[in-house]
């Protein structure tokens, strides 16, 4: 694989210019997130100094990761762009698609046979536009990224949530849309509200059973799942540089449970052990040439309540391991303290199933750690009294652990191995008897717990701890049993005790795999075909959107007023539709089924305006598209909150909803559908919400002149013949008009291209 040395050179050769300039704009010692993200800004804005939590941001990545799921839509996307080669290094990692079950070689290839057109899509158009491929079974992205392309002092997006697994080696990662990932593969500027910044001051060492896991565990007991919304968690301190590389990659990445924007820790001399020990010494040189670019200023680390908006102080040496659940990841419980919470909550004491490994906990020393106690438990003749899973990370981890012999523990112990993919963890798990929704527990060493998120089964408590602790209580099958204090009784009616887990950070003997799973791109593009069958279910291409017509939109149909909360989740929900995210025509068929009709507070129930009949939503509005009328959507505040699904900004523009008019909007979903090409508009006057009425036909007038900051209006014809005429916001700058106009982001690219 190549490892963009020359990619990595051209950002550290402009580490030490940009942050001497920043630190002159700011006026003070930078923390490591701002030296990175000053690194990284645009030219034009490199000098200038932001606030924080306030100040939108263009940026420039150095490195794109997509999961398989999200990458199907942001691959077609690019496709429209115009260009012969992404812009910027990129990877698809095949690792969502494959559906735990039976074990690893059953599951692999039933999910290659379930998916091969997905699968055949994504390997060509990788190929053709010079996109290194990960194939399914390879590895679940985030660990392959960790081991390959991580970097200390790099800046990534990923289509992925966890994506700031990656700052376990020092790299700006952050989870986005495939919108998002779209833009930068085609050269655009990434956006981004400059974040607060949460310093975590780690002391102390770690012992005996606590682990890197149970520090993200403590954290997420104290900010909760939204404390670290729109801010950065920087860790430092002695106890942060005697953390191994893996464990801190643990931490960042499960830093997406309290909405962390990203985490990450600074270089040091774990990093460069591991970097090494990944075959990739030659990054660690160059890291080293700039190593005191790569760690926040000895004055901030000594005064960190001067130079961050939060401070949270951790003594490892006194930390406890812990259980976080049920049901959510931030309800937290020292182990000394958790089985009374079991008995006196009433939550199942019984432990059906232990779960270690996905892209939070499989690492080497995560694996040979919970070997060790699998191996007691042969030794002791304790047979595991729970089902027991391992899901490797990486072929690469797999590979070495079976050849150092930890399969083979778990397997003598009962365990079962599963495919290097997310699987359970993401609720690919064909769980048996989970359809019978009885009330049970499981204990995983992934990263979240929400209510049928694992098996679909809403009854099922679902905990989160270090391998270390999953394979304690599954030998014991009781959540109240505490490895450090309780014993268990034998085959032979004897009393034991387990010992405290041992481990290596890296193997002795070195990494070692005989396929990873890599594919690279064709050196030459030009030739390779994209593979989509016209006549698929689960694919389509797509056809650009069409340019503004040029005039003001009239006689738009009001399509739905939505009432109250409507995310992205509403706009398009995921679920079933999931095999839909390559096929636009298809998923469409789910365009606002979820939200709350004002008229009838009903869900997916609008009515007709050239039937008078009521029907659901994607079918009014297609009736609409037929017959070659625009529509318009209304929605309450905050429309389109929730995860950053490029398809909800999709779905209507592709069905011919013209424009979005709103009291307020989410940001990022705000961002999609200017990308998309559609208006998107708030009231100047939210009560003029209450004038929208059922039958309305819409005038949105003042598009010839539509400039930065000038309100447009929107005439609200009714059917008794009155009108309102109101007033209407919008956020557009200049380059985002140029998006409508052309009718998309990507439209414009393939002009200027």
């Amino acid at each position: 694989m190549a490892f963009d040395i020359e990619m990595i050179k051209a950002v550290y050769s402009k580490f030490p210019s940009r942050i001497e300039a920043a630190r002159i704009a700011v006026g003070k010692p930078l923390t490591l997130t701002e030296k990175i993200l000053y690194a990284h800004l645009t030219l034009g804005e490199a000098n200038s100094p932001f606030e924080r939590g306030v100040s939108y941001v263009d940026f420039n990545p150095d490195r794109v990761a997509m999961q398989d799921a999200t990458a199907q839509m942001a691959l077609l996307q690019f496709m429209q762009a115009g260009r012969y080669k992404v812009a910027v290094p990129s990877t698809v990692h095949c690792d969502h698609l494959i559906q735990a079950e039976i074990g690893a070689l059953a599951d692999l290839k039933k999910a290659n046979d379930k998916n091969k057109e997905v699968y055949d899509f994504l390997s060509s158009v990788s190929n053709k536009y010079g996109i290194g491929f990960w194939k399914p079974g390879a590895g679940i992205i985030h660990q392959v990224v960790l081991e390959n392309y991580a970097f200390p002092g790099g800046m990534m997006i990923g289509t992925d949530s966890h994506t700031p697994n990656a700052g376990g080696l020092g790299m700006i990662a952050i989870g986005v849309g495939g919108a998002d990932a779209c833009d930068v593969m085609a050269g655009l500027p990434w956006e981004l509200k400059f974040p607060k910044l949460i310093g975590v001051k780690l002391t102390g060492r770690l012992s005996g059973w606590t682990s890197a896991k149970d520090v993200i565990l403590k954290v997420a007991g104290i900010l909760t799942v939204k404390g670290g919304t729109g801010a950065v968690v920087e860790y430092f301190g002695d106890g942060a540089r005697s953390l191994s590389a893996t464990g801190k990659g643990t931490i960042c990445n499960m830093g997406a449970e309290i909405g962390a924007t990203t985490s990450i820790f600074g270089y040091d001399e774990k990093s460069e052990a591991y970097l090494r020990g990944t075959e990739r010494g030659d990054i660690a040189d160059m890291a080293n040439t700039i190593k005191a670019h790569l760690t926040g200023d000895q004055e901030v680390y000594a005064n960190p309540e001067k130079y961050f908006d939060q401070v949270i102080e951790i003594n490892l040496s006194e930390l406890e391991p812990h259980v976080n659940g049920p049901f959510t990841p931030d309800l937290a419980w020292p182990i000394s303290k958790f089985a009374a919470a079991v008995r006196e909550n009433g939550w199942p004491s019984k432990l059906e199933v232990g779960l270690i490994g996905s892209c939070t906990n499989s690492s080497y020393e995560d694996i040979s750690r919970a070997a060790s106690l699998a191996q007691q438990a042969v030794d002791k003749k304790l047979k595991a009294k729970s089902e027991y899973t391992i899901t490797p990370g990486s072929e690469q981890v797999r590979f070495t652990v079976e050849r150092d012999g930890f399969l083979g523990i778990f397997e003598n112990m009962g365990g079962v191995v599963l495919a290097n993919a997310c699987g359970p963890c993401i609720g690919q798990w064909a769980r048996h008897g989970a359809e019978k929704q009885e009330k049970n527990s499981i204990i995983t060493s992934f990263n979240r717990n929400f209510a049928k998120r694992a098996d679909g089964n809403p009854n099922t408590h679902s905990f989160v701890a270090s391998p270390e602790i999953v394979t304690a209580l599954a030998i014991a099958g009781d959540l109240t049993f505490n490895p450090m204090t309780d014993s268990l009784v034998n085959e032979e009616g004897n009393s034991v005790k387990l010992e405290e887990p041992s481990g290596l950070e890296l193997p002795t003997k070195g990494f070692a795999v005989e396929d990873a799973g890599y594919q690279a791109p064709a050196k030459d593009g030009s030739k390779v075909s994209v593979l989509v069958d016209p006549k698929s279910e689960r694919l389509q291409l797509l056809e650009p959107f069409k340019a503004w017509e040029g005039t003001d939109l009239k006689g738009l149909k009001l399509l739905i007023k939505a009432k109250g909360k409507c995310t992205t989740d509403h706009i398009s929900m995921a679920g079933p539709w999931l095999r839909f995210r390559g096929h636009l025509d298809n998923i469409s068929n789910n365009m606002l089924i979820g939200a709350v009709n004002a008229f009838n507070l009903e869900t997916n129930k609008v009515k007709n305006q050239l039937t008078g009949e009521h029907g659901e939503v994607p079918a009014v509005q297609r009736h609409y598209k037929k017959h070659g009328i625009g529509s318009i959507v209304v929605g309450d505040e905050n429309y389109g909150e929730g995860s950053s699904r490029e398809h909800a900004a999709m779905e209507p523009r592709f069905l011919g909803v013209r424009a979005i008019l709103v009291k307020s909007f989410a940001r990022i979903h705000e961002t999609n559908l200017k990308k998309q090409g559609m208006l998107a508009l708030t009231f100047a006057n939210p009560s003029d919400y209450d004038l929208i009425q059922e039958d309305d036909a819409i005038d949105i007038v003042g598009l010839a002149d539509f400039q930065p900051g000038v309100p447009l209006t929107v005439v609200l014809n009714h059917s008794d013949g009155t009108k309102n005429e109101i007033e209407v916001n919008h956020t557009y700058n200049e380059g985002q008009i140029g998006w409508f106009v052309a009718g998309s982001a990507l439209n414009l690219i393939k002009e200027e291209i």
